[in-house]
């Protein structure tokens, strides 16, 4: 009988330690957007839409790792608290374009500067260098299960 391979102890499991700072990097957010009235997809649907004006729903879904449904609420949200703004119809085709409004403008402001403290404290003691080694290695990680599928 063949003895199959173990995982090991998960603290030692690349994959387990992930979800772990991405739990901890959720919580974080969470926390630093709370004051703000925000979840941690409403601020990234806003930070796309800051970076990238005019994305559809579907667009918004993608970049933000919600299904289209979850993304129509989001939006929704935004949208009755004047955050964002979409086109009562489409230029072309089905696909509302979103565009964020000046107050989302300014809630966006206040939210990334939220996040950007996060993520410095996430990566205190990491030189930049090892920070751009950690980008490019989750990016190799990234590309090697996209071509698994």
């Amino acid at each position: 009988m063949e003895q199959q391979e173990s995982l090991g102890p998960v603290e030692n499991a690349v994959g387990y330690v992930l979800k772990q700072a991405a739990v901890a990097l959720r919580g974080a957010m969470e926390n630093a957007l709370r004051p703000l009235h925000l979840t941690v997809p409403q601020y990234s649907c806003l930070e796309l839409l800051g970076q990238r004006p005019g994305l559809s729903n579907a667009e918004l879904a993608r970049g933000v790792f919600v299904t289209r449904q979850s993304m129509n609420l989001v939006l929704r949200g935004l949208e009755e608290r004047g955050l964002v703004t979409r086109a009562a119809t489409a230029p072309h085709g089905r696909e509302l374009p979103t565009e964020l409004t000046p107050a989302g403008r300014d809630r966006l402001g206040a939210a990334s500067a939220a996040v950007l403290a996060v993520q410095t404290a996430m990566c205190a003691g990491l030189t930049p260098a090892r920070q751009q080694a950690l980008l490019d290695t989750l990016a190799v990680c990234i590309r090697n299960l996209d071509e698994g599928s």
